[in-house]
């Protein structure tokens, strides 16, 4: 769970920095909700999938001497537990055939009507494959006290940092640690199908 809890925190700080480095450069991104959703959704997603890539690859522990263990299930490859992330978030919200589609020739208003859509379907998506849990309780921009010993994997400082804790500062933002993880099983013989090809017939 701690893998999750570390993805998860990394897409929170690359979507803030992503955020913070284009309107450093003049990006208007409230007037483009496509953009905005890329830009904060995006690492989200990457997050999540190497998070899903690198507990599939983490070997378990043997067990001791002495001792009779069942013959386990064959584990799945590390690049299925990612494609079925990404299908799950592809058979909701279509996320595949949004991050692929070429959006010049539809103007920020069309856009900006479908990402809704898309957000909330994904949404659901997400929540239903992993529950997840704020690292630190409290309102952004309270002030928080981080206690020597803290976890930088789970807790990033930015700004005037020197000396050594306990440090005083504004909670930015509360990162998110998964706490269950529940992907659904999917059908079929190739599992690096995300989404089959459907053919209506008449």
């Amino acid at each position: 769970m701690k893998t999750y809890g570390i993805a998860l925190v990394l897409g929170a700080v690359l979507a803030i920095a992503n955020h913070m480095v284009l309107t450093h450069h003049g990006f208007d991104l409230v007037s483009c909700a496509p953009c905005l959703a890329l830009v904060m959704a995006g690492p989200f997603v990457l997050a999540l999938l190497v998070a899903v890539t690198v507990v599939a690859t983490v070997p378990t522990a043997p067990a001791p001497a002495g001792v009779t263990r069942a013959p386990e299930p064959p584990a799945e490859p590390a690049d299925h537990a990612a494609l079925r992330l990404l299908a799950t978030l592809q058979e909701e919200g279509r996320l595949v055939d949004f991050f692929t589609e070429d959006l010049n020739a539809y103007s920020d208003e069309q856009i900006g009507a479908a990402t809704r859509g898309i957000h909330e379907s994904c949404r659901k998506a997400l929540h239903a494959a992993v529950t997840v849990e704020p690292v630190m309780s409290g309102e952004e921009g309270a002030t928080v006290t981080i206690p020597a010993g803290f976890d930088p994997a789970a807790i990033r400082l930015v700004g005037a940092v020197s000396g050594t804790p306990p440090f005083q500062g504004v909670l930015k933002h509360a990162g998110w640690r998964a706490t269950s993880v529940n992907l659904p099983k999917r059908s079929g013989q190739d599992p690096q199908v995300i989404a089959p090809a459907e053919v209506e017939i008449s």
